[in-house]
């Protein structure tokens, strides 16, 4: 396997941090923090480099706070300063492991999603023998336990530029002994890289054709009663080798459809789940348009549309005049 090395100086390279710039700003112009950074932009970007390259640099504190949908979640926040950095990094790492992933793995990459993963899912249901099973799986508290150690590791397999992988190190600390923060631009690369041994295994070793996942979510399609049940066993196994356990899984026949990435779903039709329902229908008595967009736009390709659209028709016509609106703006979700 090749090892990629050099790295440091292209990703910290002056022009690459300001490429990263441009990437990390992107939306975020009207932002305090990015405001300030961009006021002494050259300043900044100068003392950003020089920091590297000196091995002064350290991350700033992160700023924390808890999201409670779909459940309670603690993000860490890094300072733009630092997201300017995970940028300049990314632009780095990103092709250089995007290669090593399966199809399959469809969580934070390009051309990738939630909808495309909603689309295998279905196929792959599809494609079943109805007489078949999947077992759907995940992680418990995936982010909180994944081993550093390992992931350095894991990491080291594809890059030999020591100096380079200890600055990446560093967005994988935040003050616990295990585990990576949540918030962070790399920690989404960090995990598809800790489980993209998981997707190997169960396609080259249990030699499952049809299979997904999207972050610690995962399913198995296509298989009997009795393999679903072996295979769950050694799946286990592998994964207590990376410091990690199973929260539940879920075996039922193909024709019971699955409850993933949003939707429930069998082989003819999808739906969005109830709470998305329930959050449209209290967005709209809010006139809260943004979360209604959002909500049709992940409804966009499923059975719900028409149901949110009566809704609208029936309840609350002053935003069911601007359906033309919302259905343009949604298709880019």
């Amino acid at each position: 396997m090749k090892r990629h090395g050099n790295l440091f100086e292209r990703a910290f390279s002056a022009e690459n941090l300001y490429l990263a710039y441009l990437a990390a700003s992107g939306q975020k112009h009207h932002k305090r923090a990015c405001f300030n950074f961009e006021r002494r932009l050259a300043y900044n970007l100068d003392r950003m480099h020089k920091a590297l390259w000196n091995g002064t640099y350290k991350p700033q504190p992160y700023y924390s706070f808890t999201v409670y949908e779909p459940k309670p979640r603690l993000i860490f926040a890094p300072a733009f300063f630092d997201l300017v950095v995970q940028h300049a990094i990314y632009r780095i790492i990103g092709p250089i492991f995007d290669r090593t992933f399966i199809d399959q793995s469809f969580a934070c990459r390009k051309d990738k999603g939630t909808h495309k993963a909603a689309d295998y899912a279905q196929a792959a249901l599809q494609e079943s023998p109805r007489d078949s099973y999947s077992i759907k799986l995940d992680i418990r508290k995936f982010f909180y336990r994944i081993q550093r150690p390992i992931l350095k590791e894991q990491i080291e397999r594809q890059i030999k530029d020591g100096r380079f992988i200890d600055v990446m190190m560093q967005f994988a600390v935040y003050g616990e002994p295990i585990g990576i923060p949540i918030g962070n631009l790399l920690s989404q690369t960090y995990a598809l890289i800790y489980l993209n041994p998981l997707d190997h295994f169960i396609k080259r070793v249990l030699k499952v054709k049809k299979y997904c996942r999207y972050v610690d979510d995962f399913i198995l399609f296509g298989i009997s009663k009795e393999e679903c049940l072996a295979a769950l066993e050694k799946i286990k196994a592998f994964i207590s080798g990376l410091g990690l356990e199973l929260s539940k899984y879920t075996i039922a026949p193909t024709r019971r459809g699955i409850n993933f990435v949003g939707y429930r779903t069998w082989a003819t039709r999808r739906f969005i789940r109830k709470h998305s329902i329930f959050k449209f229908r209290r967005a709209a008595k809010k006139r809260l348009l943004e979360s209604v967009v959002s909500t049709m736009g992940h409804a966009r390709k499923t059975h719900s549309l028409g149901s949110l659209s009566r809704h609208l028709l029936e309840n609350h016509y002053d935003l069911y005049l601007r359906l033309p609106e919302i259905y343009r703006r949604a298709a880019h979700r």
